[in-house]
């Protein structure tokens, strides 16, 4: 099983940033700051972000990918 299908087993096809935060192991308020500073890794994150409202959500199968390295 990919990294891929094992989130979107879990989580669907967006995560939300306490889903995410949950993934990478850390706390969402840290991850929410992470995100505002421009390093690679904040950069790819930031692309594969989706507003719907005021809500943030990040697409799965991105955020998949970068953490397998693509």
């Amino acid at each position: 099983m990919t990294i891929e299908e094992t989130l979107l087993s879990k989580y669907g096809p967006l995560l939300s940033l306490t889903q995410l935060a949950n993934v990478l192991d850390r706390s969402p308020e840290g991850l929410r700051i992470s995100l505002r500073t421009a390093n690679d890794w904040s950069i790819q994150l930031n692309t594969a972000r989706l507003k719907v409202g005021r809500r943030v959500y990040f697409r799965t199968s991105q955020v998949a990918s970068m953490l397998s390295g693509n």
